[in-house]
């Protein structure tokens, strides 16, 4: 098709949408109740469908949210629409709407950088406090019809637009890439996508910041991640690469770490803290901070990994919000779904685990931004939907209200391995008579003994034993006794749990062996065990085998090597699956792990009346005795 018609067409197009969207107001989004209640709006929140294919015709789908408001308060909210289908290097626009009344109701779409076949995409917008100007940098690579990825190398290139008037017209855009596109830069290259910010502290307090992440091609394969700063300061019309953090990436593919689609929050002191997404790298977790303490110049160190900040691979975003600091970011941490705000109170140093988080919804969501909208209302724009993160991007409105207040210190219970910390008792677990002393029970709702994360839990690729006494009734559903890594089909992980619908116990395994698959292996008894008495089991990886134990009995498989906890978030929950989508009904005593292969008759004397062992040992990674919960309840 000539380009003068299609760009004919794209008007047409352009025209109908805006013309449909002239119409449209609040929507409000179906299916959700803490969304959609009047219980909810009285209580903070509210939200609304901002971007959606059938809402905003012309369109096949819309990704990449990212949101700012302009020194006149008028919000302004960019998005990729992609035009033929939801692919990431397809033919796509950048488009935004506008709000003047805090993200009540919205203006119509606005096309503002019209990728014609092309992908124009990744907005990264911010606002210059000084002048008022709106400036969004972006990427542009050759478009694809067939739905997938850019190729490797991909030809991407930052460009760069602005708007003087409040968001209404905007500049062509000018390429970027002889400022901040370096040679060795040859592959992938995005910018943001969520907002920059502008340094409101110290001797660079004016200065423009936002990230941007990209790789080294070597002709044959990708050998190195950069992630990066650029700054500017004079209100966009010049930039330059500021802080840098470069991870080489081996002959084998594998790597420790990709920081990418990161975001920006400038702390009280004017510190930059640097939020970003950690895809496929062998650290353990899946977001990865630092902070720049010179505004932008250097990183204070590299980037280092979150293992216990449960989500999935997926951009999140962050903003300061007084004292405390808003993480947004689905909290499974396999699965794009469950948007979350989840709180730190000392700059992005540590976060509220996911039950201290507020749920925003249940459905599947993934990528965020978040503006400050006045003094005690935050918008957060996110995709989300019932079927697909990718259904529609969102706009939600929540006050510091409705999200969770800061909850103090959980109940705990011993951990009695070497340097170990007491472990956290959730839910309301209560004490009950053990197979030796005391016991913990669990309801099967929301209670869960968790252990804070320290680096001796990880069990690697190391042989283990782990060792825990159980007791339970149920004839339905997950029962999970102890669970160890990741979670999902393809995370590092150990597990063992009660499946009584199928009349079995199941201890299960799965590893990653350098830049291989992941691999599974599990082992399975005859029988549930649920009659109520108590039970032995144990899991052990030794000799090229898995065995599990069950008061005695042996049921053994082949093992399969590699890592049972590298690359997904690690956690180690006792009666909890951990995307907390399944809990144990019942009661655990004596839970034990060892980073050895306990003999035969080291197992049978953990199985024997009355053996219990009392003083802890170098080998043990963890030691529950179970005998007794201390703190507030």
């Amino acid at each position: 098709m000539p380009s003068d018609v299609r760009v004919r067409l794209r008007s047409l197009r352009v025209l109908v949408v805006a013309l449909s969207a002239l119409a449209v107001a609040a929507i409000p989004v179906p299916g959700n109740a803490q969304a959609g209640s009047a219980e909810a709006a009285a209580a903070g929140f509210e939200q609304q469908v901002l971007f959606k294919a059938s809402q905003d015709p012309g369109y096949a789908c819309f990704r990449i949210p990212a949101v700012v408001k302009t020194t006149k308060g008028t919000l302004v909210a960019f998005a990729e629409g992609r035009v033929n289908d939801c692919s990431d290097a397809g033919d796509i626009d950048l488009v935004v709407k506008r709000s003047t009344d805090g993200g009540r109701t919205w203006g119509p779409l606005q096309v503002i950088n019209e990728g014609a076949g092309d992908t124009h995409g990744n907005p990264a917008p911010v606002v210059d406090r000084r002048t008022g100007r709106i400036v969004v940098a972006e990427t542009y690579n050759t478009g694809r019809t067939d739905g997938r990825n850019c190729s490797v190398p991909c030809d991407r290139t930052p460009h760069m637009q602005y708007s003087d008037d409040d968001g209404l017209t905007w500049s062509a855009p000018r390429d970027l890439s002889d400022e901040i596109l370096p040679d060795d830069w040859n592959s992938w290259y995005a910018t943001g996508p969520v907002h920059g910010i502008q340094l409101t502290h110290g001797k660079h307090a004016g200065r423009l910041v936002f990230g941007v992440n990209a790789e080294t091609w070597n002709g044959s394969r990708v050998t190195a991640n950069h992630a990066a700063l650029m700054v500017s300061d004079d209100g966009g019309d010049h930039w330059r690469i500021g802080a840098r953090d470069t991870w080489p990436i081996a002959d084998d593919g594998t790597f420790r770490q990709k920081p990418s689609e990161m975001t920006l929050t400038e702390r009280a002191d004017g510190t930059i803290y640097v939020s970003g997404r950690e895809q496929d790298g062998t650290d353990l977790g899946h977001r990865t901070h630092t902070v720049s303490r010179d505004g932008g110049d250097s990183f204070a160190t590299p980037f280092r990994d979150i293992p216990d900040l449960y989500t999935p691979q997926v951009q999140g975003s962050t903003l300061r919000l007084g004292d405390r600091m808003l993480l947004a970011c689905p909290g499974d941490p396999d699965r794009r779904r469950t948007m979350m705000i989840r709180s730190s109170y000392d700059g992005g140093r540590t976060w509220d685990s996911v039950d201290r988080g507020t749920v925003v919804t249940t459905d599947w969501s993934g990528y965020s931004d978040m503006v400050r909208i006045d003094d005690s209302t935050v918008g957060l724009m996110y995709e989300g939907g019932a079927v697909d993160a990718r259904d529609e991007i969102r706009f939600a409105r929540f006050t510091e209200d409705w999200l969770k207040p800061r909850r103090g210190p959980d109940p705990t219970t011993d951990d009695l391995a070497p340097g170990a910390r007491r472990a956290a008792v959730l839910g309301g677990a209560e004490e009950t008579k053990g197979r030796f002393g005391g016991a913990v029970g669990f309801d099967g709702a929301d209670d869960a003994v968790r252990l804070p994360y320290r680096d001796s839990l990880p069990l690697g690729s190391r042989d283990f034993t782990a060792s825990l006494w159980f007791r339970y009734t149920a004839t339905s559903g997950e029962q999970p006794l102890l669970w160890m890594g990741g979670v999902g089909t393809t995370q590092p992980q150990v597990w063992l749990r009660g499946e009584p619908a199928s009349d079995r116990i199941t201890g299960l395994i799965t590893t990653r062996n350098g830049a291989a698959a992941p691999t599974s292996a599990s082992v399975r008894t005859t029988g549930a065990y649920n009659d109520g008495q108590w039970h032995h089991l144990a899991l052990r990886r030794g000799g090229g085998q898995l065995t599990l134990s069950i008061d005695g009995t042996q049921f053994s498989t082949a093992d399969v090597p590699g890592s049972v906890s590298r690359n997904s978030p690690f956690g180690v929950h006792i009666g909890q699956k951990l995307d907390s989508r399944a809990y144990f009904t019942g009661a655990i005593d004596d839970v034990r792990v060892y980073d050895r292969a306990l003999s035969d008759a080291e197992l049978d004397g953990l199985g024997t009346a009355g053996s219990r062992v009392s003083q802890a040992t170098q080998d043990m990674v963890l030691w529950l005795p179970m005998d007794g919960i201390s703190g507030d309840r």
